[in-house]
């Protein structure tokens, strides 16, 4: 691993971890030291394991599928949100929702519920209910809104989720190892590693740490991305060239059809002529 990004996560404060009486001893292998009461992550080790995270989530960008981005956490939720929106992929950065995974088909009628009102207020609809009903969906509207309008166009369960503190996001752990939906996520040294498919041990806990590691995971499903609308445009290249040819093609095979009975014309016509002679 390049030391210039050994550094940068150095100079991003993602080595520091918690207390270490608040550890969690399956997380000793990414543990390099402790220092003042603070154990300190292995940055080589947290390297590394970008590496391999920003493979597999590169590889899932490029297939198509969506990764859900979670962190309700003060200090990360304005970053997530950001690095989420610009790449295009669903986040939840308000209060995990119960049974967003597990009970997925109930949460989609929430967020139709979402599209119903704006279809109401569209159609003229909205204009005819009273101003206490109104006053009522609009508030309705607002509560879908903060916790599942970043979510209205994920019409089926993610490919993965990336999460920002474990520990906090609980639930959300728990739901998608119920349904084996792959878990990206930062681990402090407070957390429990083995409930993780990809481990990115570090400080979970510093808006600069987190906007440091998520600015290089969104950077690598940003590439995903690319390369998935590169081979779009290859394959509708490739089909634009073969119409053009079958056109081509079609255009030829029409012209000598109509050409065809001229020319028995002209065989007829010297064959008389020869006979005549």
């Amino acid at each position: 691993m390049a030391n210039t990004q050994v550094n940068d996560l150095l100079n991003a404060g993602v080595h520091f971890g918690h207390l270490t009486r608040k550890w969690n001893p399956n997380m000793a292998p990414y543990i390099y030291m402790e220092r003042n009461g603070i154990h300190i992550i292995n940055l080589y080790k947290t390297a590394a394991k970008i590496d391999e995270a920003n493979a597999a989530l590169k590889k899932m960008a490029a297939s198509g599928r969506k990764i859900l981005f979670v962190a309700t956490k003060k200090q990360a939720k304005d970053i997530v949100a950001e690095k989420a929106k610009a790449i295009n992929m669903p986040y939840i950065t308000e209060r995990w929702p119960g049974g967003m995974l597990t009970n997925f088909v109930t949460i989609r009628k929430a967020v139709k519920k979402m599209a119903s009102i704006d279809r109401m207020k569209k159609d003229g609809t909205f204009e005819t209910l009273s101003k206490k009903e109104r006053l009522q969906v609009d508030r309705l509207r607002a509560k879908l809104e903060k916790n599942l309008g970043s979510i209205t166009d994920m019409t089926r369960l993610p490919g993965a989720l990336f999460i920002v503190d474990t520990t906090r996001e609980h639930i959300a752990v728990k739901e998608a190892m119920k349904l084996k939906i792959p878990i990206f996520a930062m681990v402090d040294t407070n957390s429990d590693p083995r409930e993780v498919d990809f481990v990115i041990p570090s400080n979970d806990d510093a808006s600069k740490s987190i906007d440091k590691i998520l600015s290089l995971v969104t950077a690598a499903i940003g590439d995903g991305l690319k390369e998935r609308q590169n081979e779009k445009d290859a394959v509708e290249d490739d089909d634009a060239t073969k119409m053009k040819a079958a056109a081509t093609a079609e255009v030829k095979e029409n012209e000598e059809a109509a050409a065809a009975p001229v020319k028995e014309a002209a065989a007829e016509e010297s064959k008389a002529d020869e006979t005549e002679k």
